[in-house]
C-alpha cells in the first residue's frame, strides 16, 4: 500500500510558484536609485522617492504605485512616468542587480532533483523577472513565469493561469505577504510564508508551512 501511495505521488505534476520582492531577493535599494535618477530629467516630478516608500510599494500592481509614488501627477501623466521608470528599471538592474537571498540558484537545483516544477508570479513589468534570473544565473531552472503587465491581472489570476497552463496537479505559492497569502487564497493553492522577508502575515493558521530562510524550503516541502 505504501508502495503504491509513493507511486502515485511520484506521478503528480508537482510545482513551487515563488515570489520575487522579499522572497528571492531584495533590490529596493536598486529599484529606488533607478527611478529618482530617471525623474531627475523631468521637471514635473518633483519628488524624490525614499528606499522605505518603495519598499512599501513592492507587491503592488503597477497602477496601485503609479497612485502611491506620482498622486500629484495627473493619471494619465503618472502611468506615463511609472512605465518610463520601469523600463530604465530594467536597464538599470542589468548593472546594478538586487541582494539575492542565500544559496538561491542551489536551492532551486535541490527542489528540482527532489521533483519539484518551478515557476515565477510577480505582481511587476515585463522583464523584471528576467532581470532577477539573470542575477541569479538560473534561466535554465525556472520553466514558465507570469507578472502583471503580461496579463494587466490581479496575483491570484496569475497564479491560477500559470498553475493551469502547466498542468500541474498540485501547485503551491511561496511569498513574503498576506497580499501573497491572499493571491494564493484566490488561486486555490497551498501557500508558504516566508517570514524573512519584507511583508507580515499574522494568521499564520492559514498558511501550509513557514521558513526563514529561501534553503530551507527543500525540506520544508520535503513531505508534500
Amino acid at each position: 500500500m505504501e508502495q503504491n501511495a509513493l507511486k502515485e505521488k511520484k506521478d503528480l505534476r508537482r510545482g513551487i510558484l515563488l515570489d520575487v520582492d522579499g522572497t528571492l531577493w531584495d533590490a529596493v535599494e536598486q529599484i529606488t536609485q533607478a527611478w529618482n535618477i530617471y525623474g531627475e530629467d523631468l521637471p514635473d516630478v518633483t519628488h524624490r522617492i525614499s528606499v522605505e516608500e518603495m519598499r512599501g510599494c513592492l507587491g503592488k500592481t503597477m497602477f496601485q504605485i503609479a497612485d502611491i509614488l506620482y498622486g500629484y501627477l495627473s493619471q494619465e501623466r503618472r502611468v506615463e512616468v511609472l512605465n518610463g521608470a520601469m523600463e530604465y528599471e530594467n536597464i538599470y538592474l542589468v548593472g546594478h542587480p538586487g541582494r539575492l537571498y542565500p544559496k538561491v540558484r542551489e536551492t532551486f537545483e535541490k527542489l528540482r532533483e527532489d521533483g519539484w516544477h518551478l515557476y515565477i508570479v510577480s505582481n511587476c513589468q515585463i522583464g523584471y523577472i528576467e532581470d532577477f534570473l539573470l542575477a541569479a544565473d538560473a534561466g535554465d531552472l525556472i520553466e514558465d513565469h507570469l507578472c502583471f503587465q503580461d496579463t494587466m491581472r490581479e496575483k491570484g489570476y496569475n497564479i491560477r493561469m500559470c498553475a493551469d497552463r502547466n498542468h500541474l496537479d498540485y501547485a503551491l505559492y511561496v511569498g513574503d505577504t498576506a497580499g501573497d497569502l491572499e493571491a494564493a487564497e484566490s488561486a486555490g493553492v497551498d501557500f508558504i510564508y516566508a517570514a524573512y522577508g519584507f511583508g507580515s502575515v499574522e494568521d499564520t493558521s492559514r498558511v501550509k508551512a513557514a521558513i526563514t530562510s529561501f534553503e530551507d524550503l527543500p525540506g520544508c516541502v520535503a513531505g508534500i
